[in-house]
């Protein structure tokens, strides 16, 4: 151990180190011990050692998460990087599915513009009106839970979220649309099928048209008066056949006036009838197809000859049936047929 030259004594407690040669390679500690006089050797407790490692783990800690925290801020984690990609990754995803809504969007316009200038045309319907198929959906609130979320990309997920919202009540106008063009398709081909659209009798040579709808001369009364129909002259027995499918609604006898006759119900607003029958072939209720034979030609009622006088009432309302005799008939055979109607001459009843 060095030797000291002079020692001064020092106030009580007061410490200091002295070293040797052992002590400078293990750091042992030494104190002057004023009641002894000696230097004693200094040991620590387990306080001071846990004070000591406490204060090395704070400083650790606190060096630590400075380090971190500039490591962070300079430098992107693996998971960042990661996140980051993958959000570039849901973006384009996001703007390749706006794309593809898009184009759906587009198809769906030219659906509509079909639908509207085509089928609807062809079957003499309304076309869908603008407001109906471009109709918002849902509330301002709609979008509030996706709102509270505060996602990074929210105002690109609420946009895609409006488009597909909106193509879907596009898509959905547009369904019943279709089903009403579907049900129309079916009710004009029965709606044909109803029409009164042939004459009530064979009548090839166009020569059985006796006299024509709109003032006549009364044969009886010597007036001129409306003639609510079409006679056709014909012998007694000629058959009747329905001009179009329909349900029998009516099977009359009377003395004067039609005489016997009959009336279909066609639908759609048609009623047809027949006067003047000699016999009937249908029964009130009956079901019937255009071309059935329903009667036959006969001179009963206000009737000065063998004739069938047949109308068709529209909505209620009288009109011409030679208007309506486009089944049977080619457009040269129409015209003649329309010439022959419009004189003015004695109807048969």
């Amino acid at each position: 151990m060095w030797s000291l030259c002079a020692i001064t004594q020092l106030p009580q407690g007061h410490k200091i180190r002295i070293f040797t040669s052992e002590s400078v390679m293990s750091r042992i500690k030494y104190y002057y011990d004023p009641k002894t006089c000696k230097y004693e050797r200094y040991k620590r407790n387990n306080w001071d050692i846990a004070l000591n490692f406490l204060g090395f783990f704070s400083l650790a800690s606190v060096f630590a998460v400075v380090m971190l925290l500039s490591f962070n801020y300079f430098f992107e984690s693996p998971k960042e990087l990661m996140l980051k990609k993958e959000n570039r990754e849901l973006t384009l995803y996001y703007r390749l599915l706006e794309g593809e809504v898009s184009k759906m969007n587009q198809m769906m316009v030219d659906l509509q513009q079909r639908d509207d200038n085509l089928y609807r045309i062809i079957f003499e319907s309304e076309p869908v009106p603008g407001e109906m198929r471009n109709a918002g959906i849902g509330g301002s609130d709609r979008y509030k839970e996706i709102k509270e979320k505060g996602l990074k990309q929210e105002d690109l997920v609420i946009s895609l979220s409006q488009k597909v919202d909106a193509l879907k009540r596009k898509m959905y106008v547009q369904s019943v649309s279709y089903d009403e063009v579907t049900e129309m398709a079916f009710s004009k081909e029965e709606y044909w099928a109803a029409v009164p659209a042939m004459q009530p009798i064979v009548n090839e040579d166009l020569n059985l048209l006796a006299s024509g709808f709109g003032m006549r001369v009364h044969p009886i009364l010597k007036v001129r008066k409306m003639h609510t129909g079409v006679d056709f002259a014909a012998p007694k027995g000629t058959a009747i056949y329905a001009t179009g499918d329909g349900v029998v609604s009516a099977v009359k006898t009377v003395f004067g006036g039609y005489g016997k006759h009959i009336e279909i119900d066609h639908g759609f607003g048609f009623v047809t009838r027949y006067a003047h029958m000699n016999e009937f072939k249908v029964k009130k209720g009956q079901k019937i197809k255009r071309g059935d034979i329903i009667g036959t030609v006969g001179n009963t009622g206000s009737s000065t000859a063998p004739h069938i006088h047949y109308e068709i009432i529209k909505d209620g309302r009288y009109v011409n049936p030679v208007n309506y005799f486009f089944k049977d008939l080619t457009p040269e055979e129409f015209d003649k047929i329309l010439e022959l109607s419009g004189r003015e001459n004695q109807s048969l009843s």
